[in-house]
Formats: structure tokens, sequence, C-alpha cells
């Protein structure tokens, strides 16, 4: 039976890998009213020794897409203890989802569960810059599924054919594009923009008097 909160209300962080979306997000969720979830984080936190675990290592190590039956179970249960531990508060925060969904499919599958009220696409016109940020990024995080060139290379391919779509599926009047390569506060600044606008229509406040 679903939660009767359902569906959350949401914003999407879009983009191709390494343009910096999990570092707005991780902004973004120390600011009241954001509560940012990032599919990534969630996939390395797996026990590596556990089903789920082994199956997404297997399919990240080869930069493909974890099945999509998997990545949505992992995603609520995941989800759900945030709320159960009341770290996520959906009447009060906007659910940012960062890395999902990840294909069209993915997109139905959440709908019953997240309401996307607004997709900001992280855009970057310089692929090979995005690469060396990603290899930079596995040294400094100590990222093993971010080390190999060629798999980082099948994830943007990846990316092409199966994520991109995802921005035709929600509809131009949904997404607020976001020069990735600005200065970080910039990019922040955008962000803000673009998500101010749906907190307040989905969140309101009472103004004292």
């Amino acid at each position: 039976m679903l939660n009767q909160a359902y569906p959350y209300p949401a914003a999407l962080i879009f983009g191709v890998p390494g343009a910096g979306k999990g570092t707005q997000g991780e902004i973004l969720t120390r600011v009241p009213g954001f509560f940012h979830l990032s599919s990534g984080v969630i996939f390395r936190k797996l026990d590596p020794k556990s089903e789920e675990g082994r199956i997404v290592r297997d399919y990240s190590v080869r930069g493909e897409l974890a099945p999509d039956d998997l990545t949505i179970r992992i995603f609520l249960n995941w989800l759900e203890s945030q709320r159960a531990a009341e770290r996520f508060r959906p009447r009060e925060q906007l659910l940012l989802l960062d890395g999902l969904p990840r294909n069209v499919v993915q997109c139905d599958l959440i709908k019953k569960y997240v309401d996307v009220k607004s997709v900001l696409h992280f855009v970057c016109h310089d692929e090979e810059a995005m690469i060396k940020r990603i290899r930079r990024r596995a040294v400094l995080e100590n990222r093993p599924d971010d080390a190999s060139e060629s798999v980082t290379r099948k994830r943007f391919e990846v990316y092409r054919r199966e994520t991109l779509p995802v921005l035709e599926h929600y509809g131009d009047d949904m997404i607020v594009e976001i020069e990735s390569t600005d200065i970080p506060a910039e990019v922040l600044q955008h962000c803000l923009e673009g998500l101010v606008p749906v907190v307040k229509s989905n969140f309101p406040r009472t103004i004292p008097s």
C-alpha cells in the first residue's frame, strides 16, 4: 500500500556524468526546504557482499545502468528509511533527485512516488573536460568506479542513448538549463532561481501579520 504522503514533490538534478550535480545537491541540502538524494551515493553505500550490492557493482564497473526494478527498489527503501528517521520531511522539503530517473522507463516507475515539478539540466558542451573532472574525482574521493577512462566513456554513451531522452519525456516547460562550467556560486544561484518558485508553490508558509 502506498504511503499516504505520496507522491512527494520533487525536482531533478540532471546532466552528464561529472557536471557537478552532486556538489550542488550537497550544497542545496544544507538549505532549509531541500533534501538531496543521490542514487550514486546510495549505490556506493550498499554492502558489496549483499546481492543488491554485487549486482549494482557488476553493472557499474561496466559503465552500464543497473536494472530498473532493482534501482527503484533500492531508491524507495533508502528514501523511506530517511523519512522514518525524520531526516527527510516531505511536508517541508522539496526532494532533489540526482541520478534518478536514468531512463524513460524509470520516469514511469517513479511517478506514483514522486511528482516531478522541475528539471535542473546541467549543461556542458565540453565532454573531455567532464572526463578529466571525473578522473580527478576518482583520486580525490577514492571512487574506483570513476578510475577507468574506458568505463567513463561508456557511461557517456549510455547517458546519450538511455538517459538524455528523459528531458524530452518531461518537456521544455519543466527544464531549467544551467551552465555547469560557471563558478560554483553562479551555478548555485541559477539552481535557486529555478527551485525557489517550486518550493514557494508547493510548501506555502503562513506569514505572520
